[in-house]
């Protein structure tokens, strides 16, 4: 079978070109009160009457925290090369303080061994994160408060966004 990219008026990706997918945590995670994890401010958010069409919340989403083999299979079998997931601070830090959550660090432990295993060839790093409720309503930082430099900068730090340290591509 030919690539749609080989075919006559198709042009070529360029040599490295990778195909990627991605997700966001609390929209395929679920799981929203388990090992732990605490509300975050899109838990606050889908909860307001009127915010999200059919009350829909992401307390189930896709069950990413439960399916996460069958998930990483189907990343494989679609052919991506590179796989970024977010991190749940919730799940990771459920109070915003203080040590790790051990089940919220283990289930990315996992996710991650998952990605490794089914990786050809070594995953490149990329990542993002969920803030935790509280990050938005001053607990921690202020709300909307913005400090200068951005996620990606080492040493930075803005409020109201995270970034996380895992990825992998199936």
């Amino acid at each position: 079978m030919s690539s749609p990219t080989d075919g006559p008026g198709f042009p070529r990706f360029p040599d490295g070109f990778l195909f990627g997918a991605a997700t966001a945590a609390y929209q395929v995670e679920g799981a929203h009160d388990e090992d732990g994890r605490t509300p975050s401010i899109w838990d606050t958010y889908c909860r307001e009457s009127g915010r999200v069409a059919d009350g829909a919340t992401g307390d189930v989403a896709c069950d990413h925290y439960h399916r996460y083999r069958e998930d990483v299979v189907l990343l494989r079998d679609l052919g991506v090369d590179t796989y970024r997931f977010s991190v749940a601070w919730p799940r990771v830090q459920p109070d915003g303080t203080g040590p790790g959550n051990p089940k919220g660090l283990d289930f990315y432990d996992r996710l991650t061994d998952e990605l490794l295993a089914a990786a050809s060839p070594p995953p490149r790093p990329s990542t993002t994160g969920t803030c935790r409720r509280n990050w938005r309503t001053g607990a921690a930082g202020g709300y909307g408060r913005r400090r200068s430099g951005s996620p990606t900068t080492p040493g930075s730090r803005r409020s109201g966004s995270a970034t996380g340290s895992a990825a992998g591509s199936p």
